[in-house]
């Protein structure tokens, strides 16, 4: 077989695979590091707070320059391939694949009530010559020898405790559970991520919407102006929910009542947590959003059954039934059992009093 027909068959039992695989290398490769909730995701301790702290109080800071890390993705280890980006453009090129400027985490801080996050500047395909590399030479040992106890992962290796925010660069994702708050109780929906339209967990279950933190554009204008995490989720909002073309800033009459119905109290977010998937090593940032019905019912109004990035599925009711047969049964990006397991554990903080 030839090396890409060989990558091509490791990249598909990866898609094929994400999940079983990440519940495989969170028990096999790290079973004694802490994980956020119980669930497969791995965290430290310091990055999940006891309650909820609005995402206001998150404060955001530059660090200038960025550091370079020990491991970026073009060491020998990472295949034969320059990058694994390079590889994947030529091999296996999704719908959705631009080498955009990111936001870099470089490290993180939580106190009660407040949360500290100092970021540089990265680039998209950092992600994929790291993590994806990652994840594929995994997804490769398990398929050539299913049974090996610990299979020989060099690059993985490498890279080293995968909360290391200083070994690799790190991009983070804003992983949000929406919550729609009514008399009745409150829903939820989820999204099917399609493989064929996106470089990173195609075949897996995720909260909605997710996406990571990065400028709209290339100027150092929209830079400065993205900056924000709540920005950052609105367009994000548009996207994934209505059906939207990615677009400069976060601007117009959708995003005006978005805000205007924050500003009044009618839509919270809070930060839930940081964690690091067991098998891809992506940083996903936790969020709840909490939406009043009406508000809910207006914004999106014209909400999409499938988008750019996958299908997204019916309204679930967020009950405990609910959350535990989704963490346990579905195939749940760790990053989404994790944000649906705290957001339940702290129901009550979230959701207060009637609706």
């Amino acid at each position: 077989m030839s090396f890409a027909a060989e990558w091509r068959e490791g990249r598909r039992y990866l898609d094929d695979h994400r999940h079983e695989l990440a519940l495989w290398a969170a028990e096999t490769l790290y079973p004694d590091h802490p994980r956020a909730a119980g669930t497969g995701l791995l965290t430290r301790p310091e990055w999940v707070p006891t309650t909820p702290i609005p995402l206001a109080s998150v404060r955001l800071s530059w660090r200038d320059p960025t550091p370079v890390p020990p491991v970026i993705g073009t060491e020998p280890e990472s295949g034969p391939y320059a990058t694994y980006a390079d590889a994947l453009a030529e091999l296996a090129p999704p719908r959705v694949f631009e080498d955009r400027p990111c936001y870099r985490l470089l490290d993180v801080s939580v106190a009660p009530g407040r949360v500290d996050l100092g970021f540089g500047m990265g680039r998209y395909f950092d992600v994929m010559n790291t993590c994806e590399a990652a994840a594929h030479e995994l997804a490769d040992a398990r398929r050539v020898a299913p049974t090996a106890i610990r299979p020989d992962l060099p690059f993985r290796s490498l890279i080293g405790d995968p909360c290391d925010l200083t070994r690799r660069p790190v991009m983070v994702a804003i992983s949000a559970l929406t919550l729609r708050r009514s008399p009745a109780g409150a829903t939820f929906v989820l999204h099917r991520r399609d493989a064929t339209k996106v470089p990173h967990a195609g075949g897996m279950t995720q909260v909605m919407p997710v996406g990571v933190f990065q400028p709209s554009g290339p100027t150092p204008a929209e830079r400065t102006d993205d900056f924000d995490l709540w920005r950052s989720l609105a367009r994000e909002y548009n996207e994934e929910f209505l059906g939207a073309p990615e677009r400069p800033g976060a601007d117009g009459p959708f995003f005006r009542a978005l805000e205007h119905a924050r500003g009044a109290g009618r839509i919270t977010a809070h930060y839930l947590g940081l964690g690091v998937d067991p098998l891809s090593l992506v940083t996903d940032l936790l969020v709840a959003v909490v939406f009043d019905t009406g508000v809910y019912d207006a914004l999106f109004a014209g909400a999409v059954a499938v988008n750019a990035e996958g299908d997204v599925t019916a309204h679930h009711q967020f009950d405990a039934g609910t959350v535990r047969s989704l963490v346990a049964n579905s195939p749940m990006q760790a990053a989404g059992a994790a944000a649906l397991t705290l957001a339940w554990q702290h129901r009550t903080a979230l959701l207060p009093g009637p609706a």
